[in-house]
């Protein structure tokens, strides 16, 4: 080994210390998100303290100040949390000569966007119920995802009426109707214990009820 390489060659051990202590800080501000969840959805957020989420994840205040300067910190990345988990499932519609039908790959966005907010339940609850009009940047977050999957809805069904699958609508307030009951079958799905739902049956039902209504 050459001088050269001997000063620039790592220490031994050096990087696995702050692999493990990046580690260490990482599933220690997780166990603080955590339990202000638990904490968020058992006394909800206005009733919260940050004593109460201190107990109930069993560190040291200083430990807490780390990571977090408030509950409202906190609050602020549990509500990016589950906004980046549902855009994760929202995917376009491919139109190509390949591509899966329409109605299955819209079928399939349902799904997935149920699936989050089940596996994400007490979250979803606690930004569902507690999060509009908290303050004015979680509105805009908000409001910026609203429009995000209006966006979406809007350019699926403008899609849909190129190839013939829908009728002639106005794409744009249509999308604002279909996030509306999207948003009240959520708090179905919500509140609903797991072994009464079936989400490939649930699904099936708020699509076909969004592209077909009720009519005979």
């Amino acid at each position: 080994m050459t001088t050269a390489q001997a000063n620039t060659d790592p220490k031994p051990g050096g990087d696995g210390r702050t692999v493990r202590a990046a580690r260490k800080r990482a599933q220690r501000r997780q166990t603080v998100l955590d339990a202000a969840l638990r904490v968020f959805s058992e006394k909800g957020y206005h009733q919260t303290r940050v004593a109460d989420i201190i107990e109930e994840a069993s560190i040291a205040r200083g430990t807490f100040y780390l990571y977090f300067d408030s509950k409202h910190a906190i609050f602020h990345e549990l509500l990016d949390m589950l906004l980046e988990r549902v855009d994760e499932n929202v995917e376009g519609i491919d139109l190509g000569p390949d591509a899966a039908p329409f109605r299955d790959q819209l079928l399939e966005v349902v799904k997935r966007i149920l699936i989050a907010f089940r596996e994400d339940r007490a979250l979803a609850k606690l930004v569902l119920r507690e999060a509009v009009g908290l303050d004015e940047e979680i509105d805009e977050k908000l409001n910026a995802f609203n429009a995000q999957l209006h966006g979406w809805l809007t350019l699926s069904l403008t899609r849909g009426q190129e190839i013939g699958l829908i009728r002639p609508i106005d794409p744009e307030l249509t999308a604002w109707c279909i996030l509306g009951s999207v948003r009240q079958f959520l708090q179905l799905v919500l509140d609903r214990p797991d072994d009464e739902l079936d989400l490939d049956h649930l699904s099936e039902v708020i699509l076909d009820y969004n592209l077909q209504g009720v009519r005979l």
